[in-house]
């Protein structure tokens, strides 16, 4: 049974009894007694330390999957001059794991390109498989959209190596725009490997963040690239990929602006010549009846009015015999 006592303070405070005490010991040495067992036994296990790769200061990742959207939207026409059409593109949830486990899933010819993200103080990893490479070469070279048969080779060609380069160029591009709602970042080439065993991209214990993309291709079989990012350079705006305000709408949309440049173009508006402005006395208006003649001087520089406003002035004149108007100067706002 506990027991309390009053402090000078006033203040009360809960100590454990001789029974509580006996209990807590006792589940002490049942956990003991089970750690033996298990390393006994055929369960096997190893020991974490709280407070490494704490996964879960990225939150859900809304902010990183709303960038690999507007990436997929942005990267189409990337690859329009190999393929000569605009692929769609898939975006995967981002997964984190281990350096050594992303490794161990994908083949180890491949083609890496590194980047430095100066404004994270981190790096950046696109890799591109070989056959997708060699696929975009044969179109690129007016071959046809087709998958390519497995070969042993253990370095890409120069020709894919530039074009390799041609679109990996244009991703990083991409990608930057699509983090421009977020934070401006630019992507710096350090590197291109072909080997994932010499990548000196992450430690093998290194937390990486796995962002994979698939673009489908027609009478092929769909084609996946990965971006990766070390999981320390997210860290420090993990507030701001866990945050769900970001806008869905990027900063520059083309195709919205010409549309709205056509709709606004197409306005109708009515324009007005103003020729003369005679003055005449009330008393005479109202005594005006049909067939009166009523004496009017042209204006030296008659006005052109668009929807009401001044906007030009202009010389009378003719053309293709009918009468015109010559604009001879803009009148200022």
């Amino acid at each position: 049974m506990s027991t309390t006592h009053k402090l000078s303070t006033g203040e009360t405070t809960h100590k454990l009894s001789t029974g509580e005490l006996a209990k807590l010991v006792g589940g002490l040495m049942d956990l003991d007694a089970a750690e033996d067992e298990y390393r006994d036994g055929e369960i096997s296990y190893k020991p974490y330390q709280f407070g490494d790769n704490n996964l879960s200061l990225m939150g859900d990742y809304y902010g990183l999957r709303m960038i690999n959207e507007r990436f997929c939207r942005l990267a189409r026409s990337v690859f329009l001059p190999m393929l000569r059409l605009q692929p769609r593109i898939s975006s995967f949830p981002p997964e984190v794991k281990t350096f050594a486990d992303y490794c161990d899933e994908v083949e180890n010819f491949v083609s890496l390109t590194t980047s430095r993200v100066e404004a994270l103080r981190g790096s950046q990893m696109m890799v591109i498989p070989r056959d997708f490479v060699s696929m975009l070469t044969d179109a690129y070279y007016g071959g046809s959209i087709r998958n390519t048969p497995p070969n042993n080779r253990t370095e890409f060609t120069p020709t894919e190596q530039r074009v390799i380069e041609l679109v990996s160029d244009g991703l990083n591009t991409s990608m930057a725009m699509a983090w421009r709602d977020l934070m401006p970042i630019a992507f710096e080439v350090q590197n291109r490997e072909e080997n994932l065993s010499f990548a000196s991209f992450a430690d093998a214990d290194d937390m990486v963040v796995n962002c994979s993309f698939m673009v489908q291709l027609p009478d092929a079989d769909p084609a996946n690239f990965d971006i990766i990012y070390p999981l320390q350079t997210l860290k420090p705006i993990a507030g701001q990929l866990r945050s769900r305000m970001h806008s869905d709408l990027l900063e520059e949309d083309l195709s919205w602006r010409e549309k709205l440049e056509r709709a606004v173009l197409n306005v109708p508006l009515s324009i007005t010549a103003v020729l003369a402005e005679p003055s005449v006395p009330l008393g005479r208006v109202g005594n005006v009846t049909p067939g009166q003649v009523v004496p009017v001087q042209m204006t030296p520089a008659p006005r052109l009015l668009v929807e009401g406003l001044p906007m030009f002035e202009a010389d009378l004149g003719e053309a293709s015999g009918k009468s015109a108007l010559n604009l001879t100067r803009r009148i200022a706002d």
